[in-house]
Order: structure tokens, then sequence, then C-alpha cells
């Protein structure tokens, strides 16, 4: 060993200065052989007594077979054909020569076989020389060479100047050395190490000293292979520390952020270096780091899914707090460890989105149930961009903006999905929901209907997820339950309707009739708003389906009211039938009964919802107006005197005045009817012929749908018989009906004199045109007085217009 380094051969236990120990004799590239210990042999003894085994050593280390072509045995070193040997030796003794794998493996295996004599001699030395140290004392100054030449007094020479050293030539590290640099992470240095021993091998292969064809190309080929694997072993370890560092900080936060920076600092070489091997041979580190960004990523969030409870809805949760949780290590710690040329957080995030888009593609193609579905979409088109990007400076990455995680295609086909679901599971929920309610429809317990907002719930929770997903999602999701929703309406109203002519129920069950028809009502408006804000949000096509929704809950509503106001009048005939008679005149009992019946019953309707109550209000006003003014014009009472209808007149305004408190109190708002009654008194009680025709012709402008026929029949309860005052009133209203013969009839709820048939109206006979032709025994006097009146003949007409 002392040999060893007195030739320049560093000791391979001992690390130089600047380099690391090596943890292994082994070279890991190649596996050579070692020496027996028998083909060392004994060459006698130097002078000094030693022995020359070292030297023997040496001999034998110059013509070892492993390392030299055609090596024969009994050839000596340095005889002709052994340049592979003397090549070797070269190597191993000259500096600024890189050492191979194989080089380097034999001076670790023959030092591993002199190291027990070495230690022996080198202790027995030590021991020796520390005595006689002990022995001898401290060694005496001598004086220097200065003193001994220069005379006492004068000052001495100043010192020539120093000779600079020549620069030191830094000897290459070998191939097993360099792959310790990157087991102990120094991969920056050891990147351009193999960057060195790359630009060795290209030169040697471009244009090298000739030499023998077969060793240059085992030379070559060996070079070459070793650059390989150890790109591979610095890739490794490469893509292994992108992996660590994204697990989160860890104890050695600092040491992580220096691997980081080492590890940009490798891609920036490389990225060099690309530009200097060209296209063909360029390794391209940057973009097989990106794509080890991608893997790790996909690892992340892999492994962050699976174990989330809550099925897919609690996996987006997770990958979300999985994405959150490693951007913001990447923006904290990460991305300013890497050169800023790099791009790092845009590649990181990048990774990220590609590795979420492929697992959100994966879901999407699997078999998802209804709530998954609305999960995936809502996550993909709110979450992530509000909660995930929202964070994110895009204006940052390189290329612009990411690309969508699903395709517009995967997305249409989940939305359709969804709307195929949802048409069906909805029809066949809102019949199971309405065929339980029916049953309970005829049950004699009092049960409160729940119809209308177990609907409405089935509905709204597809018609108020679908818009938080997009726009277009919530349009066409609410013109699907706006469909559905006509559809169960109309079957609504079948069965309604014959709920309502059975007529067992309203005869066993009265009361209970009445609450359930309240009930029915009342779904009404809910369901009314319900198919209003479907066809607001919806698209326009989505009218036909309103309309036909809208139809259906009119005609419950209307059936209803019908069946309700038909009841309460069927109580209140009796009363209706004492009006306009003598009693009636001179006592208010009958309209006391009707209005006491009116106000008990309004009690129970107040049960009713405010819309349908509203209008079913007005038409108990309307109907008890018609009621009341139908004896009227149907002349169950005459004014024979001014004195009459003075008294008739005014009983008409008192009866109408205590009406109109009574539906002001009902909360009626059908105040057009209240000036019905006192237009009749008042053309009853008016004596002058021009007032009655202005009174005639407010009551017609009021009031439509009167006819001459229901002012003749006024006339007549007056008492007017002078046939022309009656022909200039008459008049007024034929001109009116004639000036509005082409507009249209009045809507029901606005009807009030054509519910009023008013019979034929009689005329008197005079004596002198029956004197000669009838026999007065034959009639009495009141038979003379009223007859009908003969129609007058038709006017002559064409056969065409026959």
């Amino acid at each position: 060993m002392p040999i060893l380094k007195s030739l320049g051969v560093a000791d391979p236990k001992v690390p130089r200065a600047g380099t690391l120990p090596l943890r292994s004799s082994r070279n890991p590239f190649e596996e050579v052989p070692g020496l027996e210990e028998d083909e060392v042999g004994e060459l006698g003894s130097l002078p000094n007594g030693t022995s020359c085994r070292r030297r023997a050593t040496l001999e034998k280390l110059a013509g070892l077979a492993p390392f030299r072509l055609g090596w024969t045995p009994g050839r000596r070193a340095g005889s002709p054909g052994d340049g592979q040997s003397r090549s070797f030796l070269g190597r191993v003794l000259t500096p600024g020569i890189r050492r191979s794998s194989a080089d380097f493996g034999l001076l670790a295996r023959l030092q591993g076989t002199r190291a027990q004599g070495d230690e022996e001699v080198a202790g027995e030395a030590a021991r020796r020389l520390a005595f006689l140290r002990l022995g001898r004392g401290p060694k005496p100054r001598r004086a220097s060479l200065a003193e001994r030449v220069v005379p006492a007094g004068e000052a001495a020479p100043e010192p020539p100047p120093k000779v600079p050293e020549p620069p030191k030539m830094k000897e290459p590290l070998s191939v097993l050395e360099i792959l310790s640099l990157i087991q102990q992470r120094e991969l920056a240095r050891a990147d351009e190490h193999i960057l060195e021993l790359e630009a060795e091998e290209l030169a040697s292969s471009g244009g090298g000293a000739p030499g023998p064809p077969g060793a240059e190309g085992a030379a070559g080929g060996r070079r070459a292979r070793d650059v390989a694997l150890l790109y591979e072993a610095l890739q490794r370890e490469l893509w292994a520390l992108v992996r660590e560092t994204l697990a989160g900080p860890g104890p050695g936060a600092g040491a992580g952020a220096g691997a980081v920076a080492q590890l940009g600092q490798v891609l920036v070489q490389e990225e060099a270096a690309d530009g200097r091997r060209g296209p063909g041979a360029a390794r391209q580190l940057r973009a097989r780091w990106a794509e080890a960004v991608a893997r790790a990523a996909r690892e992340r969030l892999e492994a962050a899914a699976p174990g989330a409870p809550g099925g897919l809805a609690g996996q987006l949760e997770a990958l979300r707090a999985r994405l959150l949780e490693d951007m913001g290590v990447v923006r904290g710690r990460l991305a300013p460890a890497y050169p800023a040329g790099l791009g790092a957080f845009g590649v990181y995030l990048r990774g990220y989105h590609g590795a979420l888009a492929d697992w959100l593609g994966a879901a999407a193609r699997r078999r998802l149930p209804l709530a998954d579905r609305y999960a995936l979409l809502h996550w993909h088109n709110q979450v992530y961009p509000r909660e995930v990007l929202g964070l994110v400076d895009l204006v940052a990455l390189e290329n612009g903006e990411l690309g969508p995680l699903l395709s517009p295609g995967t997305l249409r086909g989940l939305e359709d999905e969804c709307v195929t679901d949802v048409k069906a599971q909805t029809r066949a929920a809102l019949l199971r929901v309405l065929q339980e309610n029916e049953e309970h429809w005829g049950s004699t317990k009092e049960q409160p209907s729940s119809l209308a907002q177990d609907v409405c719930e089935l509905l709204e929770e597809h018609t108020e997820r679908a818009p938080r997903i997009s726009q277009e999602f919530g349009e066409r999701m609410a013109h699907c339950c706006l469909g559905g929703l006509a559809e169960f309406l109309q079957s609504f109203q079948q069965r309604v309707e014959r709920f309502h002519e059975n007529p067992g129920v309203r005869e066993l069950l009265p009361d209970r009739y009445i609450s359930r028809t309240i009930s029915l009502v009342n779904c009404g408006p809910p369901l009314r708003a319900l198919a209003e804000r479907l066809a607001r949000v919806g698209p326009p096509e989505s009218e036909p389906a309103r309309e036909a929704a809208a139809s259906a809950l009119d005609r419950v509503t209307r059936l209803c009211h019908r069946v309700l106001a038909d009841l309460l009048f069927q109580e209140l005939q009796p009363h209706f039938n004492k009006l306009m008679r003598r009693k009636w005149l001179n006592s208010p009992e009958a309209l006391d009964g009707i209005v006491g019946t009116l106000g008990a019953q309004a009690l129970a309707l107040r049960r009713m919802q405010d819309e349908p109550y509203q209008a079913l209000v007005a038409e108990l006003h309307r109907r008890a107006l018609v009621e009341y003014v139908r004896p009227l014009l149907r002349g169950r009472l005459r004014c024979r005197s001014a004195r009459t209808r003075s008294r008739v007149a005014g009983r008409l305004r008192e009866d109408a005045a205590q009406l109109q408190r009574l539906f002001r109190r009902l909360e009626s708002q059908a105040s057009w009817l209240d000036a019905v009654v006192p237009h009749l008194a008042e053309i009853l009680q008016l004596e002058d012929t021009p007032s009655i025709q202005v009174e005639v012709g407010v009551l017609v402008r009021d009031y439509p749908d009167i006819r001459r026929k229901h002012v003749a029949a006024l006339l007549d309860i007056r008492g007017l018989h002078n046939t022309a005052a009656r022909q200039e009133i008459l008049a007024v209203a034929r001109d009116l009906e004639l000036s509005e013969g082409g507009a249209l009839s009045p809507p029901r709820d606005r009807a009030f004199f054509s519910d009023i048939s008013v019979p034929r109206p009689p005329f008197c006979l005079g004596l002198p045109l029956f004197l000669g032709r009838l026999p007065l025994s034959r009639l009495t006097r009141p038979g003379l007085a009223c007859l009908p009146r003969l129609r007058p003949p038709f006017p002559s007409r064409s056969p065409t217009q026959r």
C-alpha cells in the first residue's frame, strides 16, 4: 500500500479531499474476478530485510488477465502484446485520467487482499517510533540558514518571491463515485460529471487517437453503457424526489427544498445540454419531469379518493381537499425552490389537472346513479372552477388556460342521462303520490292533504340542483319537470272529477266532503306557482306545457268552487224564495237569513288559501246578487203607484248596502257588483223619461251583458205602460247593443244579467179588439188584462236566405 501511495495511487478505503467515501468495493456495472492468493509468489527479500511481496504484487497487477486482451500465461508485464495492461497501469497511476468501473472494482478487490498484512506492519512501526520519541526528548531548535549567513547587526534580505504553483489538475470521478453522488442526492454535481463522461464518450467516438479497432469499440461501448445506466439512476432519484416532496414538508423541509433546487438545476443543465446534442439525441428531461409530476399527482389523487365515505360525492370532496393541500405545498415550498424559467407551478398545476381529468373521465364512463351524476356535474362545473382554480393565478401559466376536465360530448351525455332518469323517476313517483293521496279522499278520518307539498318537493329537488350546474342544464331540467307536472295535473283533474261525480261520498260524508273539497282546491296555488316558475326558467317551447298545467288547475278550481257554491246556495234557497214579496217589503227577515248563513259558512271557507278563497268569495258575491235580482226581474213584485215604487227602491238600497258590508267583511274583490242594485232602484224610482234613459244607459255601459228584455221587464215592474216612453227607453238599450254588437261577451266572472232568464213580456189587450169576436162570458177581466204578446210576423225573405 505505501508503494501505491508513492506511485500516486490513492487508497480506495481513504477518501480524497472533495470526494465521497465509497459504499462498496464491488463495481455495480461489471463483476471483476479477484486475485487468488497463490498467484502472488514470494520473490525473496530486499537488502533491508523486508519482503518484496508488494513489488511482486505490482508486477502481477501489470499483467492481470481481465484487463489485457490476448493475455497468455507466462507473459511478462511490458512484453510485446501487453498494450492493454500498460493502458490499465496508465489509467490507474496517471493523474487526470478517469477510472472506469472495472478499474475501480479491481483496486477495491486488491485492497481487500492486502488489508490484513499492511495493518500489522504499520502497527509495529508506529509502536517503535513512539518509544524512541519518549527516550530522546524534545528536538532542539536549529538556526535558520539566514541567521548563519547574515552577520549580526545586519538586516536579513527579503525572501525571494514565491513562484505560483501550477493549478492542480482535477481528477475525474469514476462511474461508481458518480453513482454514489446520485445515491446521496447530490444530483446537480452528479449530473455535471455525467455530462463530462458523455462528452468524453462523444469525443472518443467522434475522432480520438487511433488504436486497435477491437479495443476502441469495447471501450466506447462500455462508456456509452455507463452513461445510459447513470442517466437511469439519476432519473430514478429525480422522479422519486418529485413523489417525496409532494407527500408533505415533514421534518426535513429545508433539506427537501435543497433537493428540489438541485432537481431544478439538473433540469436547467440538461436543457442546455439538449441544445448541444441536437434534436435527435436530446434527452428531454424537462418533458419527462412534467410526466413524472403528472404520475405523482395521479398517485396522490388515487390514494385520496377510495377511502372517502359518502359515495362519489365524498370522493370528490376528498379530491378537492387533496388538491388544495398539494397545491398549497407547491405554491409555498416547491415552486420557489425551482429556477424561475422552468414555470414549476404551471407544470404541477397541469399535472394535477390532467390526473383529475383522467379520474373524472373514468368515473363518467361508469353507470352512475342519478345522485352521483348530479354530484359529478356540479363538482365539474362549479366546485372545481370556484374553489380550486379560483385560488390559482391562471395568468402565470405559460400556455394559457387549462383545457376542460371533461369533453363537451361527455358532459352532454351525462346531462341527457340525468334528464331521462328524472323524467322516468318523477312520473312514477308523482303517480304513486297521487294514488296514495286519493285513497284518503273517501276516508272518514280527518287527515290533512300533503299532495301539493309532496309534488313540489319531488320536482324542486331537480329544478333547484340543475341551475346550479349550468344555466342550459337548468332550462332543460325545467322543461322536463314542467312536462311531467302537466301530465300529472291532467291525471289529477280526472280523479277530482270522478270524486265529485260519486253521489255516495256527498251523501254519506257531507262534512268530510266539504273539507276534502277545500283541501283539493288548496293544491292549486303551489302547483300553479311551480308551473309558472318552471315556465320562466325553461325554454320558449315550455309554454304549451304551462298552458296545459294551468288549464287543468283551472278546471279543478272551478269544479270545486261550483260544488261548494251549490251546497251553500241550496241552504240559502229558502231565504231567496222570500224575496220580492210583500212580506219582504215590510220585514228584513229574508235578507237577515241570507247574511247570517253566508257569514257562518265563510268561517269554513277561511281554511282555503288566499287565491282560491278570493275567487270563491267573488263567485259567491256574484251569485248572491244574481239570486237577489232574479225574482225582481221575473216580475214577482209589481209597482202600481209612485209610493210603492219609492218603497221598493228604498228597500233595494238598504239590502244592497247590507250585502255590500257582508262581502267587504268576507274580503270580496268583486266591487263591480256593488252598483247593480242601486241602478235598478234608481230606474224604479225616477219619474221622467230622460232621467230613466240616462240611468238605463249607465246600466248598459257598466253591465254589457244586459239586454232589452231585462230593461223591458224592469219597466213592467215599474208599471210603465206608455208605449212611446217605453220605446224611447228601450231605444237606448237597443242603440248600445248595436254599437257593441261586435264586442266579445264578458268573461264568466264578469257576467251578471246573462245568468238571469226573463219570461216573455206580456201586453194588454183592448176591449174594442175583442168586443165583437170573443164572448165576454168566456173571459174574466183579469184574463183580458194581460195575455202573451203576439210575435210579429217575420219579414219576407228570399229562398236563399231561408
